[in-house]
């Protein structure tokens, strides 16, 4: 960058975490990040976000030194953030008076009239206004808003100034988030060990939500009906979900929720809950339809959420052929855009689709049986994660992947970086905001993933699971033949791959989906040649128990 060619390195580092955080997926600015962290006299606030909106600068500032426990200035910066954020509200809302353009008029042959005209005008602005709160929940280079972004503030400084021993702010604060969500058990529960705490000290009870956060949900109910109204009798339509749910308050059951609930137990306020105690409806523990397979680590040892660690899925015969059968069949590359080098440019990584080794068997060029086993042991993987989990649908294949990682002789020493650089596999990673962006380049569709290993001779390359910060690791694998990692693909699962400092690393990768409409192409047609070449010819590894 022209900044660190001028030896700016302060604006250098502002210039590219404000680019990364945009372009998440950019290795290349990855690593001038990584780069930059090593230079003399760069410190960790140069790191900084050139377009962050007041608002939310003050929000994040306010999450780091929540997380750290200094619930003081904590304090100070989620307060400054409302106070932007009304700013910010009332500069969005004032953009919108300004004159609207309606394309549709375009394509008549006539004027719509006056009072077409004006009612279309002014619910064109009452549109734009209402959703200013989407707006100021997108932090810039996102397309999605960050969830549940306005309540969180209370959320937040409920919990903190009970943390300093302020019991009227925290109750104002937590009867302020009821305001988004009615009847939040949660924050019900804290809500009335406050009042507790008060009565017990003989202080007064009777506080209310914060009246300026009262008129901006009464205004915003108020503008949402007018806009169902005018959608019913004038000719334009608007959606009741419009950002309301996933802004201000949530869609449904499984969004997150509060977190902050009272320990009846404890007699005080617990800890935020993390995003993967909150998702609703998910299990995991069944059986595994395999006898040689053995559950060695559940979500809880692995210290997150749908996160399984299982050995013997495949022998040490089975390895030793799929890593031979590797050996022919890789090529440089990541299997998607052809990039040489995709993760850090001091390991060689190679891969092979299903499909491929079944073309090579069939050709000859790798025995036959070693094809099979590609694709004979991959479907065992998948109906492993299936029924561990406790899947209520099929999960099809979106991707499968035999990749091989190996240290460049050489290269190695004074590494900082990552095989495979800390990630989630259907979401962009923002670290600064602690959210998971679904959106593209994003594979939105997978919905679980499985590393299957074959091999554990080499140096480094343990797989790591990590909290949403992408530096916290909460769990650590080591790889060796037939063990196999599972877990959910979302945001609750970030995780990478450490450097791989001597030898080859190989696995078969997989990601899953329950939307049929993105099976994997490749192994659609894998089925057809595995069908083509009959049972004759297939390997007996899949003998799952009757009662299965």
């Amino acid at each position: 960058m022209k900044t660190s060619l001028l030896n700016q390195l302060d604006k250098a580092s502002a210039a590219a975490h404000t680019f990364f955080l945009a372009n998440p997926e950019h290795m290349e600015m990855w690593q001038n990040l990584e780069h930059y962290k090593l230079q003399e006299g760069v410190q960790e606030s140069h790191f900084q976000d050139r377009e962050a909106r007041p608002h939310q600068q003050a929000f994040t500032s306010g999450v780091k030194h929540y997380d750290v426990g200094d619930y003081e200035e904590a304090i100070s910066f989620f307060e400054e953030a409302l106070l932007e954020y009304g700013k910010a509200d009332m500069e969005c809302r004032a953009m919108c008076e300004g004159p609207q353009k309606f394309e549709e008029y375009e394509y008549l042959d006539y004027y719509p009239g006056l009072y077409k005209a004006i009612s279309d005008h002014y619910m064109q602005v009452l549109i734009c206004e209402h959703e200013c709160v989407r707006d100021l929940a997108t932090r810039p280079g996102r397309l999605s808003p960050m969830e549940n972004y306005l309540p969180l503030h209370y959320d937040y400084l409920q919990f903190a100034y009970f943390k300093v021993n302020e019991i009227e702010k925290a109750l104002e604060c937590a009867w302020t988030y009821l305001l988004f969500h009615e009847g939040d058990e949660f924050i019900t529960d804290n809500i009335e060990f406050y009042k507790e705490i008060l009565a017990e000290n003989n202080r007064p009870q009777d506080i209310r939500p914060r009246q300026d956060a009262e008129r901006y949900v009464r205004r915003h109910q108020q503008e949402l009906k007018i806009l169902l109204m005018g959608s019913d009798s004038l000719d334009f339509v608007y959606s009741e979900s419009n950002y309301w749910s996933t802004t201000l308050g949530r869609e449904d059951i499984n969004r997150v929720p509060s977190g902050t609930a009272i320990g009846v137990l404890s007699g005080s306020p617990s800890e935020k809950r993390n995003l993967a105690e909150t998702q609703a409806g998910l299990r995991e523990g069944g059986p595994v339809p395999y006898d040689e397979v053995q559950v060695v680590l559940g979500s809880e040892a692995l210290n997150g959420s749908q996160r399984v660690l299982l050995d013997g899925v495949l022998s040490e015969q089975e390895c030793s052929d799929l890593k031979s059968a590797a050996q022919t069949i890789t090529v440089a590359g990541d299997g998607y855009s052809g990039k040489m080098s995709p993760h850090t440019p001091n390991e060689k990584f190679e891969g092979a689709t299903v499909l491929k080794a079944l073309q090579y068997g069939y050709d000859g060029r790798i025995p036959l049986k070693s094809a099979q086993l590609f694709y004979e042991v991959s479907e065992k993987a998948r109906r492993t994660i299936e029924s561990y989990f406790m899947l209520n649908s099929t999960l099809y294949f979106s991707y499968t992947h035999l990749v091989c990682r190996t240290a460049i002789q050489g290269q190695q020493s004074h590494r900082n970086d990552l095989s495979h650089p800390i990630h989630a596999d259907n979401c962009l990673l923002d670290t600064e905001a602690y959210e998971c962006w679904k959106e593209p380049p994003a594979y939105t569709y997978r919905d679980y993933s499985a590393i299957l290993y074959l091999n554990g001779d080499f140096d480094g390359g343990e797989f790591i699971f990590t909290e949403m910060d992408a530096k916290t690791v909460t769990a650590s694998v080591k790889p060796s033949c037939g063990r196999m990692v599972g877990f959910s693909s979302g945001g609750e699962n970030p995780h990478g791959v450490k450097a791989v400092t001597r030898g080859q690393r190989c696995a078969v990768a997989m990601w899953f989906t329950l939307d049929p409409l993105f099976r994997e192409l490749e192994r659609l047609q894998a089925d057809e040649v595995m069908q083509s070449l009959g049972d004759a010819h297939r390997l007996d590894i899949l003998n799952p128990r009757d009662e299965l």
